[in-house]
């Protein structure tokens, strides 16, 4: 039988492949037996899996980060596709895989990313700003490389914390073009500050791969974390107090809502605009990537990260026909 990636799954088909574990939990059926529950990824996608003839003596060594060999049938719950696992092994030296082949990762080299992350530093006119910024980047560099932005959801993909991080700052620079009174220094910083203690929010492996969530991210969250972090490195650079209030108010705020994690909105514009800047970002990102997989003219499934909503992929007639004349 051949292998099969995750985007040619067809519900009802008996499909093997090789994928990596992306979250692996032991649940409990309502008769009381145990079964695993996975999401398995290659790079064209990920799929939940159930193995329902768990067997603990096996199970253990399914853990997150680990590839492995799977045979099973293509099945649909609640409008998404799920594998029903048959059998499952690890990976073996003989099956000549490279772990890089898959995991989903960031559209540009994380040193091409980082380079351009650091030109937007270099613009930053403001000293403590700046001084604060560098700092930061340059504590969380080695990890920054690989990181993504989130255990699941938007950019949670290899290096998808610098692709994020960078995707805002250009917004940021277009978006101070069309209000000029913004402050781009404290715009730049916020954009570069409000997510990086996510690394440390989260444990990651150098895939990209998050197992889980630390215990201080667990009990603070990243932004109370990056608050305590930009605390410190004002003390460090001796920055102005103004500068390291608004810093935190900027990284305190950015989620909006208090059931989101920020107990004040924002009381500066440049606050406003972060907290859009990140959202617009966010929710492109995960527009996108349903609709990558459907064809033109279809709908997605419903989406809970956007409440549910059923994305429409229109058929942009004029490109066909662009296309058609080229091919003439």
């Amino acid at each position: 039988m051949e292998n099969t990636k995750i985007e040619n799954f067809e519900v009802g088909k008996i499909t093997q492949g090789f994928f990596m574990i992306k979250s692996s939990n032991v649940r409990m059926t309502t008769s009381n037996s145990q079964y695993m529950d996975l999401i398995v990824s290659d790079k064209s996608g990920e799929v939940n899996a159930k193995w329902w003839e768990y067997k603990k003596e096996l199970g253990d060594s399914f853990s997150v980060g680990k590839l492995v060999k799977i045979r099973g049938m293509v099945t649909e719950w609640q409008g998404r596709l799920q594998l029903r696992i048959d059998r499952i092994r690890l990976v073996t030296p003989q099956d000549n895989v490279d772990p890089q082949d898959f995991v989903h990762t960031a559209p540009f080299k994380p040193e091409d990313m980082m380079g351009r992350i650091l030109q937007y530093v270099i613009k930053i006119k403001n000293r403590d700003i700046k001084e604060i910024v560098s700092r930061a980047l340059n504590e969380k560099k080695e990890k920054l490389m690989h990181y993504p932005a989130a255990m699941k959801n938007h950019h949670s993909i290899r290096s998808g914390l610098l692709y994020h991080i960078l995707t805002m700052l250009k917004l940021a620079e277009r978006i101070c073009e069309v209000y000029p009174h913004l402050d781009k220094d404290l715009l730049y910083g916020g954009v570069i500050l409000h997510d990086l203690e996510k690394i440390n929010e989260m444990d990651s492996n150098d895939l990209g791969i998050v197992s889980g969530y630390t215990m201080e991210g667990m009990l603070l969250g990243h932004i109370v974390q990056g608050i305590k972090m930009v605390e410190r490195i004002g003390k460090q650079v001796n920055a102005d107090p103004e500068i390291v209030i608004l810093l935190q108010h900027m990284l305190l705020a950015h989620h909006y809502e208090p059931e989101f994690g920020s107990p004040k909105r924002p009381m500066i514009p440049e606050g406003e605009i972060l907290h859009y800047l990140d959202v617009i970002d966010a929710r492109m990102y995960d527009m996108q990537n349903e609709l990558d997989d459907i064809q033109k003219g279809e709908f997605t499934d419903r989406i809970w990260v956007l409440h549910n909503r059923q994305l429409y992929k229109y058929i942009n007639h004029e490109d066909e026909a662009e296309q058609k004349e080229n091919r003439s």
